[in-house]
């Protein structure tokens, strides 16, 4: 069966690789995003699908679906059917008619909770214990086309969502691998999604990862492994009290929360009480005051510098007293 395959971030590349493995399938064309550009040079950056197409020796489309010569050009590679990952873009009603087979998309939620740009993202910050994978057949909605097979996996508890969606795309381009099969063979017996009011996966901005320490350590902990790699959770360290004086671009990239039984906490912390983004530092650890039990920071990455361990940063850090992130 010959497919074209359409999608554009490293989640995409495993699912790329499986398909281009399986006998079943001959890839014509990969379809993908325009090189975008990256760095302080600004300098033009092919996508991870392109890249890994291009070591397949696959022919590379970066055509927009929304052009009116597209579904020609659909046409002239030959594809049957489509399998998409993190595409980036919307397709339009006549370019999901334009093949015998349809589109395929795999979505990493279980939907049809987490329809969206960043399912992954948002259940670890909402606390979801559960999450997976769906394989879909493309309808105009916003991924509410039926199901065609779906799998579970648990959500570590301190797991962030870089992490998360890398085991997702692994075992997530098995399962398209395998329902594309069925449907090719007439086995597939997909089934509408269930009607009702669902969470949406918005995508998560810059702001959005502003690290909210007024929040319970929980909710700050969740918040800050749902925006770890992209785009990073981040607050402004303040090196002295006075606001206007030392203040840094800071990234947490690791912090838990810092519950201990009675008595057995750190001297350091003993009878401390940490107002919100307080900081307090030891020479193995780093703590910041929230709304309830205090977090510590056990990664984090001041802007222009590589990511340290927190206690190591703060003991070259000459941090006042009161310090402080907000």
């Amino acid at each position: 069966m010959k497919l074209l395959f359409a999608g554009t971030p490293e989640v995409a590349v495993p699912s790329l690789k499986a398909l281009a493995a399986d006998d079943d399938f001959e890839i014509v064309a990969v379809l993908t995003r325009p090189d975008a550009p990256r760095g302080r040079g600004r300098r033009l950056v092919p996508s991870p699908v392109k890249r890994a197409a291009e070591q397949l020796k696959i022919p590379v489309l970066e055509s927009n679906p929304s052009d009116p010569q597209f579904v020609e050009i659909l046409k002239s590679t030959g594809a049957e059917i489509a399998a998409v990952v993190a595409y980036g873009r919307i397709l339009r009603e006549n370019v999901l008619d334009a093949l015998p087979f349809g589109w395929y998309n795999l979505h990493f939620s279980l939907l049809p909770q987490w329809r969206g740009a960043a399912p992954v993202q948002r259940a670890i910050w909402a606390g979801d214990s559960l999450s997976g994978a769906t394989v879909f057949r493309i309808t105009k909605g916003l991924d509410d086309g039926p199901i065609v097979a779906q799998s579970t996996a648990e959500i570590g508890k301190h797991e962030t969502a870089g992490s998360l969606l890398n085991r997702l795309s692994i075992d997530g381009s098995h399962l398209l691998a395998m329902s594309l099969q069925a449907v090719v063979a007439g086995r597939a017996r997909p089934e509408q999604q269930e009607q009702g009011v669902f969470e949406k996966a918005e995508k998560i901005t810059v702001d959005d990862a502003h690290i909210d320490f007024h929040a319970p350590a929980y909710a700050v902990e969740r918040q800050i492994r749902a925006c770890t790699p992209e785009p990073g959770a981040w607050g402004h360290l303040h090196v002295k009290a006075d606001p206007g004086e030392n203040v840094l671009l800071m990234h947490v990239l690791d912090a838990r929360e810092a519950t201990y039984l009675p008595n057995e906490a750190p001297q350091e912390l003993q009878g401390k009480v940490l107002q919100s983004g307080e900081l307090l530092t030891s020479k193995k650890h780093v703590w910041v005051g929230t709304m309830t039990n205090p977090l510590e920071l056990r990664q984090v990455k001041l802007q222009g510098r590589k990511a340290m361990d927190a206690a190591a940063w703060a003991r070259g850090a000459h941090l006042a007293e009161n310090a402080y992130i907000d």
